[in-house]
């Protein structure tokens, strides 16, 4: 798997200190000389245009491909991290700004070449504002290679598969086309393209959806009825508006949010090809997670539920019902603008804290245009899922599914400490992973709102890990960048209500001593910000689940 490092100084605001920034009058500003900026709006323009992306091509690929050759080619340059997929090298006096708009104008050449004469345009007017000389040569060299080494990297990745027919069963539950058009479902191949960074789209499929005799089916179902019909009585008339302005496709949406927020903060060229480069392989790899999820379980959209009504009696058939907003032909569950909203606002709250303002505005083309200001990124992604069940598009099941699976991959990269930006807060921009060993390691006990819970001296959570059997541990390599193991050169301590009979050490195959307790290894969470947080609690990662403990030493699985 190829990875890449963003550095502790690419975090423009730390999350802590985020502040909402007026960026309304920003929408239509020009970049300001930002050619990643730049770039990634004018990918967003041609992918908004009708006809101009193939069919059979998810778009995120197109954004991520792009994105990781301008990041390749400026690193190339600064040599202040790794590269994705090349081993490029270029003089550190190249100009970084003539590499990312070579890079970018490559890439998008070949994935768009009916595009070449608009594209050859843009470059020409971003080289003329640079200096001519060397410097600029080789800037542009180091660019056009970045962007055939990417290139070639993803040529048989999958995504040009012919798309597998889909036939419905027929079953209760199993997706068919739906009205008015009644299109085959679409990206049906798209589960089994290579990921860019995860090891599998399936690697966190959620588990399959309730049984249709299920309580929490017909609950589901008829809230989606009620509320998303297209002549609702019980829809307000704001989750109206809501709904039809999430309308679009969820990415673009966060494409654009990312550029105005990048503009609002002042994110530089470096800043920004790490902002984009990270943000775009997310959801490249969250589509191929969704799609994987949504094939899998084939499950009918609350249009046909409605409609056909079977197996449950709590689920009044009515022939007639239709939604606010027309269904698009994939399955219904996971719902994809809860999982790719939750996944973008995951990434940019890493970079810039939750609280930014942003303003976004329906899909061109309608009969009427709805546009809205927002000032949170969590809040506005759970709006996203929401107006998917406001529309009559998905129910709250879906919603739920998307939601957790976009935390499961957004977490997972960011879990990457060679793909995350360092953890807000930390003056040396290191996290646990990456700090040094404590001569004698402590662990203590602090309350937490999953009860009382073992953590480091500092505060910090820890984890185990169900794959480890007895004192040995099972995570290495790339786990280790996401669950980085309590390390100690000494004979740990047990201090605060932790028992040092329950504690004890095991010798990894790195050879350092990694803190046992009850005969578990201990672990901490990369995406825990602050002492006290459990963000890792309950998540299946690399195999298994990951669960904090109580003083007893017994995993905690409530929370």
């Amino acid at each position: 798997m190829a990875v890449l490092t963003l550095g502790a100084q690419h975090v423009a605001v730390p999350a802590a200190h985020a502040v909402p920034l007026a960026t309304a009058n920003v929408v239509a500003r020009q970049a300001r000389g930002n050619v990643v900026i730049e770039w990634n709006r004018t990918l967003l323009t041609i992918v908004r245009s009708p006809h101009a992306q193939p069919s059979t091509i998810h778009p995120t690929r197109n954004f991520a491909m792009m994105s990781a050759a301008v990041y390749d080619a400026v690193n190339a340059i600064s040599h202040a991290h790794p590269l994705y997929g090349s081993s490029l090298v270029a003089p550190g006096d190249a100009s970084r700004p003539a590499a990312a708009a070579a890079a970018a104008h490559d890439t998008l050449t070949a994935l768009y070449p009916a595009r070449k004469v608009s594209l050859d345009r843009q470059l020409s007017t971003d080289l003329a504002g640079i200096p001519d000389g060397r410097a600029k040569q080789e800037g542009i060299k180091v660019g056009a290679q970045a962007a055939h080494a990417i290139i070639a990297l993803r040529a048989h990745d999958g995504a040009d598969a012919t798309p597998p027919h889909y036939t419905t069963t027929g079953k209760p539950g199993d997706y068919r086309p739906t009205p008015p058009g009644f299109k085959p479902p679409e990206f049906t191949h798209w589960g089994n393209v290579t990921p860019f960074v995860l090891r599998t789209g399936h690697q966190f499929r959620p588990a399959a959806p309730p049984a249709l005799t299920s309580p929490a089916y017909s609950a589901a179902i008829n809230e989606v009825k009620a509320v998303g019909a297209a002549h609702s009585t019980t829809r307000t008339a704001e989750q109206t508006t809501l709904a039809k302005l999430w309308s679009g496709p969820a990415q673009n949406y966060w494409y654009d949010t990312a550029q105005q927020i990048a503009l609002a903060r002042h994110s530089d060229l470096d800043q920004s090809a790490d902002l984009f480069a990270l943000l775009n392989l997310t959801l490249a790899d969250a589509t191929i997670g969704i799609y994987d999820a949504k094939y899998t379980y084939r499950f009918w959209r609350p249009i046909t539920a409605i409609r056909l009504a079977a197996d449950n009696p709590n689920v009044k058939r009515d022939p007639s019902w239709s939604p606010l907003v027309v269904t698009p032909p994939d399955p219904s569950y996971p719902g994809m603008h809860s999982e790719i909203s939750t996944a973008a606002a995951t990434v940019l709250t890493r970079f810039y804290g939750d609280r930014n303002a942003f303003t976004l505005t329906s899909p061109a083309g309608g009969p009427q245009t709805y546009r809205k200001p927002y000032t949170s990124l969590s809040a506005t992604a759970t709006e996203a899922g929401l107006s998917r069940i406001w529309g009559g598009l998905h129910s709250r099941l879906d919603h739920q599914a998307g939601n957790e699976l976009g935390t499961s991959i957004a977490r997972y990269v960011l879990g990457q400490s060679k793909l995350a930006p360092a953890v807000p807060g930390s003056p040396t921009g290191m996290t646990p992973a990456a700090s040094a060993t404590p001569a004698s390691a402590t662990v203590t006990v602090r309350d937490s709102k999953l009860g009382k819970i073992l953590v480091d001296g500092q505060g910090r959570t820890v984890y185990v890990f169900e794959a480890d059997k007895g004192t040995s541990s099972t995570c290495y390599s790339t786990c280790t960048n996401a669950w980085p193991p309590l390390t100690t050169t000494d004979k740990p301590q047990a201090a605060g209500g932790a028992s040092a009979a329950l504690l004890g050490t095991t010798t990894r195959t790195d050879h350092t001593t990694q803190v046992t307790y009850n005969g578990h290894p201990l672990y901490y969470f990369v995406n825990d910000i602050k002492p006290g947080d459990t963000v890792g609690q309950g998540l299946n990662s690399f195999g298994a689940k990951w669960y904090v403990v109580n003083p007893e030493g017994n995993k905690i699985k409530t929370g």
